[in-house]
């Protein structure tokens, strides 16, 4: 059974009618880990031309160290994820006692062509219920002639306050064939899938 609205099928069979379909290509479950890392070839991940853009989720990420910043990192061809990057960082947040918020742009986690990680979050902290869920959209990796851009939003619980963090860039140089997903210092638990948008 399909939604039809104003003549203009917009779901049909569980498919969205006019946009891409979207592909579950791999999960990757992290039991006091440093990294998780998706290589295109290696262990049925595919990251190349086959889809125009790659989501990457996060559930449940629990930092074992305190103050502990979630990151990313591109390789672009070689043994390291180190793709060069420039981007720009937002922080948002809300105290539970309600006696601050703010929305702000953190120019100290910003990129600047560099090939350090991208941090997606601010602070995480270690208490047995934090942690933090989100997503990260990696647009036409595969491809050598423009930069390939990058687009992530992720929401966590800090010890009495909300954060939400949007980090957005471009990587240059070759094509995008693996991303890392590790904390800045420490290890974590959690859950990252993968899939390709059609």
């Amino acid at each position: 059974m399909g939604l039809i609205s104003n003549g203009t099928t917009i779901f049909d069979a569980g498919a969205v009618a006019g946009g891409g379909s979207m592909t579950f290509i791999k999960k990757l479950t992290a039991s006091n880990a440093s990294t998780l890392k998706f290589q295109d070839g290696s262990a049925d991940v595919v990251l190349d031309s086959t889809y125009k853009e790659y989501l990457f989720t996060f559930a449940n990420i629990h930092a074992d160290t305190r103050n502990a910043e979630w990151t990313v990192g591109f390789r672009d061809g070689g043994t390291n994820y180190d793709g060069q990057k420039t981007s720009t960082f937002f922080q948002s947040f809300h105290y539970e006692a309600d006696t601050n918020a703010a929305l702000g742009y953190r120019t100290e986690k910003e990129l600047t062509e560099e090939d350090t990680v991208q941090l997606l979050t601010f602070e995480n902290h270690e208490d047995a219920d934090m942690n933090l869920a989100g997503s990260l959209t990696l647009f036409n990796p595969g491809q050598a002639t423009f930069v390939k851009h990058y687009t992530a939003r992720v929401q966590f619980s800090n010890a009495g306050f909300s954060q939400e963090c949007f980090t957005g860039g471009y990587s240059v140089g070759a094509a995008i064939d693996g991303v890392e997903f590790k904390m800045a210092s420490g290890t974590f638990d959690g859950v990252v899938c993968m899939y390709g948008i059609a």
